[in-house]
């Protein structure tokens, strides 16, 4: 005699074994992605905090590190260009003077490079030094003789070693072509004036890297955006052009014997 079929049970259905594992997982699915898409819609998280300050450009995105950098490459010419000719005047060793016509050139050939960088960006430059840097043309101004020597050389060379960090990052993290082309200038430049202070055997290595320590590169700020969702490359920049000639031929590092130290 055959079996009779059973009748299906009413409820079963989804509410079988497999039915709540598929249900299971579903609802797991969804309780996973409602975060991501709650997280992705808010203002202030992930990418949007990091291109906050960048606009574009037709050269490339623009950032606050961009547009520091081009700053401080300006700020650096106005107080070493005169801080170079004086060196050409006062210093009391043929390496010195040379070390300060190298400062003259090649601020000079940057400056040129930096104001039209500045004007195809549509970015505002500085027309004079900050107080730091009018601080030490300051103290070179009183310095004499042997004294004036080791001051210009201590103080240019460490002004150099710490921009020489920020060059660095510019040139590994922009997105830009002009200021990634502007950066390989400053890092020539920068690497040249760093080896003719040098080369006059008055960088106090030690003092240099006790001052490198205490007193660290402070951290580029957030310059603001320029106005407008985009930088205006037709944007006219009044800056005040260097009083020196724009050709960049430099002259080969004299050395000197090192000084006879002084007495302490």
């Amino acid at each position: 005699m055959r079996p009779r079929p059973r009748p299906p049970v009413k409820g079963r259905g989804i509410f079988t074994g497999t039915g709540v594992i598929i249900a299971g997982l579903t609802a797991t699915l969804v309780a996973l992605l409602i975060p991501i898409w709650s997280y992705a819609d808010r203002s202030g998280t992930g990418l949007s905090v990091l291109n906050a300050e960048t606009v574009a450009t037709p050269y490339g995105p623009l950032s606050a590190l961009d547009r520091e950098f081009v700053t401080k490459v300006r700020l650096a010419g106005l107080w070493e260009l005169p801080a170079g000719q004086q060196a050409q005047q006062k210093g009391t060793t043929q390496a010195v003077r040379t070390a300060g016509q190298h400062l003259v050139e090649g601020h000079t050939f940057l400056d040129a490079r930096v104001r039209d960088v500045a004007a195809k960006l549509g970015l505002a430059l500085p027309n004079e030094p900050n107080d730091q840097q009018k601080q030490w043309l300051a103290t070179l101004d009183q310095a004499q003789g042997v004294d004036y020597d080791r001051q210009f050389a201590n103080i240019l060379r460490l002004a150099h070693g710490r921009v020489f960090s920020v060059v660095a990052e510019v040139r590994a993290s922009t997105q830009n072509s002009l200021v990634r082309a502007l950066a390989d200038d400053a890092n020539s430049t920068v690497l040249d004036h760093i080896k003719v202070l040098e080369a006059t055997g008055y960088v106090d290595f030690g003092a240099l890297a006790r001052d490198m320590a205490m007193s660290s590169t402070p951290p580029i700020t957030n310059s603001p955006a320029p106005p407008g969702p985009t930088a205006d490359p037709g944007a006219v920049v009044p800056v005040t052009p260097s009083p020196y000639a724009t050709t960049f031929t430099l002259p080969p590092a004299a050395s000197s014997p090192p000084p006879v130290p002084l007495p302490s």
